[in-house]
């Protein structure tokens, strides 16, 4: 017990190298694919992001209802309001608590996407 050590296997050390090693190189990849969906949003970031806006805003931001439509709109007015609500800044009953889940890539890519759509 006094300094007494089992004997190292050789193996066991490559073994938990290669393990960390596999390890980091998921751990780098997925900070730098999370990265890059920052920096460079893909080609369909917009139409991705908006898809998350059917529910209430309707089919490519046509609203069937009362909630305002978004397409065809400013991409410059939906992109500060959407901030706005974000920020605690505009009234709202959910797009304060949904707006947050968003960054800025995201709110504008979503914005171009619904300002060229055509209106109603």
């Amino acid at each position: 017990m006094l300094g007494i050590r089992a004997p190292v296997n050789s193996m066991d050390g490559a073994v938990n190298f290669r393990l960390l090693r596999c390890v980091m190189v998921i751990v780098l990849f997925s900070a730098m694919t999370a990265f890059a969906a920052d920096v460079v949003p893909y080609a369909n970031l917009g139409r991705d992001v908006a898809a998350n806006c059917a529910n209430c805003h309707g089919t490519d931001g046509r609203s069937r209802g009362a909630i305002p439509s978004l397409a065809g709109q400013d991409a410059q007015v939906i992109v500060q309001r959407m901030k706005e609500f974000r920020d605690g800044r505009r009234a709202a009953t959910v797009m304060q608590q949904l707006a947050k889940g968003y960054t800025d890539a995201q709110i504008e890519a979503a914005a171009a996407y619904f300002a060229a759509q055509a209106k109603q």
